[in-house]
């Protein structure tokens, strides 16, 4: 059983757990222990092939939150004397003419760019939108 392993480096990152398969016979390659060593293999179910792992991660569980970036704009930005102000965007819900603005400060590559939009009116303070 020995002279069966193979030992070879996944091109997988450490945080990617992705499927083996067996080199002999083409089957899913399942994690199994060596309980003498005390290390984790990749091990076919169907033949004698095992090989041992490079990395002793076996499952990764991503959770992703995208959070709402309307809640996170504060109200009080709207007495802020560095931001523009423009009367060509009236408040959808008040029709108050005037607002500030501001761009995104996202970094990832696949958003575009948007455009924050505040009320200025005191008694409103409605946030919006416009991509």
């Amino acid at each position: 059983m020995e002279s069966r392993t193979q030992r070879r480096k996944s091109t997988s990152g450490p945080g990617f757990v992705g499927i083996k398969f067996c080199q002999e016979c083409n089957n899913m390659l399942y994690p199994k222990e060596n309980k003498e060593d005390k290390t984790l293999l990749y091990s076919c179910r169907n033949c004698d092939y095992y090989q041992i792992a490079d990395n002793n991660c076996i499952y990764v569980n991503r959770i992703e939150h995208e959070v709402d970036e309307l809640t996170q704009i504060i109200a009080d930005v709207c007495a802020d004397p560095t931001l523009p102000r423009t009367v060509d965007h009236p408040c959808p819900r008040c029709a108050h003419k005037e607002a500030v603005f501001f761009q995104s400060q996202s970094r990832r590559a696949e958003d575009g760019m948007k455009l924050y939009y505040v009320c200025t009116s005191v008694t409103c303070g409605h946030k919006w939108i416009q991509e």
